[in-house]
């Protein structure tokens, strides 16, 4: 391919190479048709070469040329046009995020939940072709962001995310079955939620593993994620006075429920100790469910010959205008 244009017959531009060597036999040949002359005197040696030889050369290079691009034309040039049909099948996911008063223990930086909010968005970001919605829970839970593919509004939503807007507790089975319920209608082959918390259930009317359950049932995928570093981790603690004070105490989330929902619905399980391990989780989530992408290419050519032809025609035309009238007439 040259600029766009691919030769059908790209062995006939191997005659190109007989172009040079006309041009060495025609320069030969002109030097051995030069008889010698002999001058009397340096100032009676013509000083420039007669206008008609210059002509005679002239009509020789547009012969040349003119060959050229008739040898380009045999080689038949054609420009493609290649256009590409898409069909994607998306998964649709839902984002069940924690966000009780442990949250905001400083064990990630800043919190665990202002950790966790930056990273779903930045998994967002790489998930193009799939409709994401979002819950948010701790003693109830409700839904902050319905499926939707406009993921501008969906990490929008994610702003108004704060401690405090609801009840404080950490109701995962609750938490679990809202996510559920928003993607019971839902006709993707893939149904996932990401169920994220830093605790063990300890409000609401559902327990997580009968949530989890119903996403087997319904066939949803579910991928659990213990939020918490191991040990003792600064939590927020208010005072008598009303007053939040931080202090030291162990971490405790039941790892077990969590691996038992995602063992439950074919899932998987990760614990995020600090903020980079919570980034690695996502990303690992991002590769085990890509959305499948169906692509048929198609191309056009289109024969490209006919103007390489005409400005042949066009150059032998005027090489034989200036052999035949110019040249010719000039003594």
């Amino acid at each position: 391919m040259l600029n766009g244009i691919e030769f059908a017959h790209v062995y006939f531009l191997w005659l190109l190479a007989l172009l040079p060597l006309s041009v060495a036999y025609y320069i030969w040949k002109q030097q051995s048709q030069v008889a010698p002359l002999k001058y009397s005197a340096t100032a009676d040696i013509p000083s420039k070469v007669p206008f008609k030889v210059w002509l005679k050369h002239i009509a020789f290079g547009l012969q040349i040329i003119a060959f050229g691009l008739i040898i380009v034309a045999l080689a038949r040039p054609q420009s493609a046009t290649s256009y590409q049909n898409v069909s994607t099948e998306g998964i649709d996911i839902v984002i069940s995020l924690d966000i009780s008063g442990s949250m905001l223990a400083k064990d990630f930086n800043p919190n665990r939940l202002d950790a966790s909010k930056k990273v779903a968005q930045e998994f967002i970001d790489n998930r193009i072709n799939d409709r994401i919605g979002l819950v948010v829970y701790a003693g109830e839970s409700f839904t902050q962001c319905p499926l939707t593919t406009d993921h501008a509004v969906l990490k929008n939503l994610f702003k108004g995310i704060e401690n405090g807007m609801i009840e404080d507790g950490t109701a995962v089975g609750e938490g679990l079955a809202t996510a559920v319920n928003r993607l019971k209608d839902s006709e993707a082959k893939s149904k996932v939620v990401i169920l994220l918390t830093d605790g063990s259930n300890n409000a609401g009317d559902i327990p997580p593993v009968t949530a989890a359950e119903i996403a087997k049932t319904l066939g949803i995928r579910v991928y659990t994620i213990g939020v918490g570093t191991n040990g003792m981790a600064p939590m927020p603690v208010r005072t008598i006075t009303g007053q939040l004070v931080y202090q030291d105490v162990q971490v405790f989330i039941d790892e077990e429920t969590l691996e038992e929902i995602a063992t439950l619905t074919g899932g998987q399980y990760f614990r995020a100790t600090d903020n980079k391990s919570l980034e690695n989780i996502y990303k690992e989530i991002d590769k085990l469910e890509k959305s499948k992408i169906e692509v048929t290419e198609f191309r056009k050519k289109k024969e490209e010959y006919l103007p390489w032809l005409l400005g042949a025609l066009a150059l032998l035309v005027l090489q034989y205008l200036i052999r035949n009238t110019i040249a010719k007439s000039i003594t």
